[in-house]
């Protein structure tokens, strides 16, 4: 199958980013609490996000205390969208992709990517993490998935022929999505030979949409948006909802926490 180039993820976003602001889900609360009880997390935490977007994972980590924050934002779209979404004395984003950012090695406690790392060349880029980290400082990697083959998902397989075409890099390798894939994680994670207590968690909920929910989450979707005929495509999504759904859609969420500590 096609895969969408990892490069099409810096420019797959941005066209509406109030609208994928709005729609697209919050991470659990109980990630935020493994990162402040695991991560340390918490007031003065020198902190990184990669691929930061609209700010879903920024706000709170401000909140909680991330000072200073650098959040990295290849899109000048959605970096534009965050400067103003998430303005405090403590952000500062950095409108570039995390290759070329300019980050001082070894002064970082904290470093994190949301739903955002598997745009990455994965080996590269956690040797950078590690790069920058200080000693005893925490990586960690959060995804919110949208699937979890153990339940039923009668929307997905209704919408699947619909939806056919270029892979992105989140649906990973033989069906298996990327942030689900936890041996190749741990693999990784093991080649950097930078890293140790690595642990892992996930949770499975369920997102229940309306038919203009579904529309606007799907329209979020670089798949989606890389389709020339995406009109039409999300035309059909919302006939789908509404008339074999009954307006109402559940999709089956997995929320997957990867954290390890710099050596």
């Amino acid at each position: 199958m096609v895969q969408l180039d990892r490069h099409f993820g810096r420019i797959a976003f941005g066209g509406d980013a109030a609208g994928y602001d709005a729609i697209r889900p919050s991470y659990p609360d109980w990630v935020y609490q493994l990162l402040c009880e695991r991560c340390g997390l918490g007031p003065a935490t020198a902190t990184f996000e990669i691929g930061a977007g609209t700010g879903t994972a920024t706000r709170r980590l401000l909140e909680l205390g991330a000072d200073p924050l650098i959040a990295i934002e290849p899109d000048t779209r959605l970096a534009a969208y965050l400067g103003e979404r998430c303005a405090s004395p403590p952000l500062r984003v950095l409108v570039q992709p995390f290759e070329t950012a300019a980050l001082d090695d070894g002064i970082f406690d904290l470093g994190i990517s949301a739903t955002s790392f598997h745009w990455l060349d994965e080996d590269a880029a956690l040797a950078k993490v590690a790069r920058v980290l200080r000693t005893g400082g925490w990586w960690a990697m959060v995804w919110n998935v949208f699937g979890d083959d153990s339940r039923p998902d009668p929307f997905h397989e209704a919408t699947r022929s619909l939806l056919a075409g270029p892979a992105t890099p989140s649906a990973g390798r033989a069906g298996v999505p990327f942030a689900l894939d936890t041996p190749a994680r741990l693999a990784a994670l093991e080649r950097a030979e930078a890293f140790e207590a690595v642990e892992h968690q996930s949770s499975g909920w369920s997102l229940v949409l309306d038919p203009d929910q579904a529309v606007a989450l799907y329209a979020t979707y670089s798949n989606v948006t890389a389709r020339a005929d995406r009109a039409q495509v999300l035309a059909e999504l919302r006939r789908i909802a509404s008339d074999e759904f009954r307006g109402r859609v559940v999709r089956n969420m997995t929320t997957v926490l990867y954290t390890t500590r710099r050596r």
